[in-house]
């Protein structure tokens, strides 16, 4: 028997579903997104108090808004003069900023082959990508440096998420896109919904660059 498109005899199988999420206290637990299996690897960090404290007590037009490609070398002096576009005065708070944003770009383009990255700070004050989606990516790095982080949970048959966990403020977690090579992905993410909580996130995006920035979540992109 023959079918549409030329196939005979069996079905094509359906590809297999990752859905695990690696959890590790070090950077090289990132690289875990590459077994099978994984849809997220989650480097769970701990967030200097002082820090924490800064970065929530910068009143939100001083917060730095960045979107570009770049190297990974060049992130650091990116992200020093988005702070300086928005009147964000030099400290050392804003060094550890602008460090370890750079950091998590190098950690992302080891552990995704790439000496080239997208990267964006994003303020976000609104219910942007409230809804569980995976983005039409092949993988993406996220950490909250202020405010709620990332909400994931495993896609029950009918898409929805019956139960999610969240990354904690300063955790960094490569997710799986739809575009990731071999697998589907079962694990559905989202920005918490923090429209009228007068909270205000600030969250860094590392992509790839030849990946577009897209999502499936359905909604505008209310990011600033």
């Amino acid at each position: 028997m023959e079918c549409e498109g030329g196939m005979t005899g069996a079905l094509r199988k359906p590809r297999p579903r990752a859905v695990w999420v690696a959890a590790s206290d070090h950077s090289e637990g990132l690289g875990r997104i590459h077994e099978p299996g994984v849809a997220a690897a989650l480097w769970r960090r701990q967030r200097d108090p002082g820090f924490a404290a800064w970065i929530e007590g910068v009143s939100p037009d001083k917060l730095p808004r960045l979107r570009a490609q770049m190297a990974v070398t060049e992130v650091e002096a990116a992200v020093h003069a988005a702070c300086d576009v928005t009147g964000l005065v030099l400290s050392q708070e804003r060094q550890t900023l602008a460090s370890d944003a750079a950091a998590l770009a190098r950690v992302f383009g080891a552990v995704m082959a790439t000496t080239r990255v997208q990267v964006r700070l994003d303020v976000i004050q609104t219910n942007a990508c409230h809804k569980f989606h995976c983005d039409r990516i092949t993988a993406r790095l996220l950490c909250a440096y202020r405010g709620h982080g990332t909400e994931y949970g495993p896609a029950a048959a009918d898409g929805i998420v019956p139960r999610h966990n969240a990354l904690a403020p300063f955790d960094a977690a490569i997710f799986r896109g739809t575009l990731w090579p071999g697998e589907d992905c079962g694990l559905l993410h989202r920005s918490p919904p923090i429209a009228g909580t007068g909270e205000t996130r600030l969250l860094l995006v590392v992509d790839l660059p030849e990946d577009e920035e897209d999502c499936d979540c359905g909604l505008p992109h209310l990011l600033s």
